[in-house]
């Protein structure tokens, strides 16, 4: 009876027994459990701005804003909940309580969509219920979500062979079973919301433990060398190795500004387009989006069957080429054209992106490690309101149209995107001066 020796694979007090438990078969549980949240998610995001745009009548640079605030919270809040998860709670624990919260926003966003508008205070009560609704999703969902994909990522003995090429490839599949759940929902939820919902958006949709340092002490945080005189050399050891990170956190955060416009132009974008296929089916805007997600649903199994084995056989790489490859390809896919290459760059960055932040930090830590991961999308998602708040304000000076006017003929997004562009190969140039000096911290890499 083999006995699991990684250390994250303990859960309230629990030992992994690696015949009778985690594998494949428990992945699989959370890798559907995912595709329920994404489901839930999306069919509220999806068409977020129509909704804010419409029965609430934000401009349309205000509405982009709000959107972009919201998902940056919800992608900033994990890194709270991992300090929270990794050192009191526990994930399972975590999982349970956030999970709750989630629910209970879904909910009171479905109420606030059946306020009847009939006077001032009526709508101001639906306005202020439903973006307390939507911070409370925000809430919830940033607690479940890094608990719960470093959850499946445990369920794979890190330090056998065979296990590893698995865990890999549990994040490939992951992020495939989130784009089927999202595909679906953009092609079913988005119709019933625009078109037989008058627009409404819907909301029903471990202890810390002792770490091991292998090797001797590296020198590279002098700073935190120093530390050491009241802390522990674990700690100092801890704190390290989430550093590293941080440059390559940061030249992925013009990716991060690309990814929050999804959700948001590309949808107004969409409706302003003839998308009618048959006089009495129209395509509705946010469906457009669905192409992202059959991209990587296509593109998954090709890399994870063909694609890897292949590099495998001649990098020696249990994963074919090393996670920081990986993210660079798709940044550098990102920035060439739209929709299907956007979702073939998510497939190679945001998938590298989760296994790098889990795999490059101590086991103890990997709840931070995946917050890390998210909070890119949270700082991308903040600065790309700010952006387009700025922008919106200096080009609307003068009585000059601005860049995202409400009537997008006249406005001039080619600029934005053209400016949006350029600071991708810029990113993307320091990306790969920072990815070619970084050394790995496990060998396995």
């Amino acid at each position: 009876m083999a006995i699991s020796t990684d250390p994250s694979a303990a859960e309230l007090g629990n030992k992994a027994v690696r015949s009778s438990s985690g594998g494949w078969k428990s992945a699989r549980l959370i890798i559907f459990v995912e595709m329920a949240e994404r489901f839930a998610y999306f069919g509220v995001s999806s068409n977020l701005i129509t909704y804010l745009t419409g029965p609430l009548g934000q401009p349309t640079a205000a509405a982009a804003a709000n959107v972009n605030v919201w998902i940056g919270t919800m992608a900033f809040l994990p890194l709270l909940w991992a300090f929270v998860a990794d050192g009191c709670l526990g994930r399972f624990r975590t999982i349970i309580i956030s999970s709750s919260l989630y629910i209970l926003g879904l909910g009171s966003l479905s109420f606030s969509a059946m306020i009847p508008s009939h006077s001032e205070d009526s709508d101001q009560l639906k306005v202020t219920l439903f973006f307390c609704s939507l911070f409370l999703i925000a809430i919830g969902q940033s607690g479940y979500k890094p608990c719960a994909k470093v959850f499946g990522a445990d369920q794979f003995d890190g330090n056998d062979l065979k296990e590893r090429q698995a865990k890999s490839s549990y994040f490939n599949w992951l992020m495939f079973g989130s784009c089927v759940s999202i595909t679906t929902t953009r092609l079913v939820s988005t119709y019933i919301q625009e078109y037989l919902c008058g627009g409404r958006v819907l909301g029903d949709k471990d202890r810390l433990r002792s770490f091991e340092v292998q090797g001797g002490r590296k020198s590279d945080r002098g700073f935190l060398d120093r530390a050491a005189i009241s802390c522990e050399l674990a700690e100092i050891e801890e704190a390290k190795s989430v550093l590293r990170l941080v440059p390559i956190w940061i030249t992925c955060l013009v990716y991060a500004i690309v990814n929050a416009q999804s959700p948001t132009f590309f949808t107004k974008q969409g409706a302003k387009m003839d998308r009618s296929i048959s006089p009495g089916l129209l395509v509705p805007a946010a469906a457009r989006q669905c192409f992202i997600n059959i991209s990587v649903i296509v593109f998954i199994p090709v890399y994870d069957y063909l694609f890897v084995p292949i590099t495998r056989s001649f990098t020696h790489i249990p994963s074919g080429i090393t996670m920081l490859q990986r993210i660079g390809t798709g940044i550098l896919l990102s920035v060439i054209a739209m929709y299907v290459l956007y979702g073939v760059a998510d497939g190679f960055t945001m998938a590298g992106l989760q296994e790098f932040f889990y795999d490059q930090v101590p086991s103890e830590l990997r709840s931070v490690g995946m917050a890390m991961n998210l909070s890119i999308y949270g700082a991308g998602n903040f600065l790309s309101s700010f952006m387009i708040s700025f922008i919106d304000r200096a080009t609307s000076q003068s009585g000059q149209t601005s860049w995202f006017d409400n009537d997008l003929n006249k406005a001039h997004l080619d600029y934005f995107y053209w400016l949006l562009a350029s600071l991708s190969f810029i990113g993307l140039a320091f990306y790969m001066w920072f990815a070619k000096s970084y050394v790995y911290n496990r060998s396995n890499t």
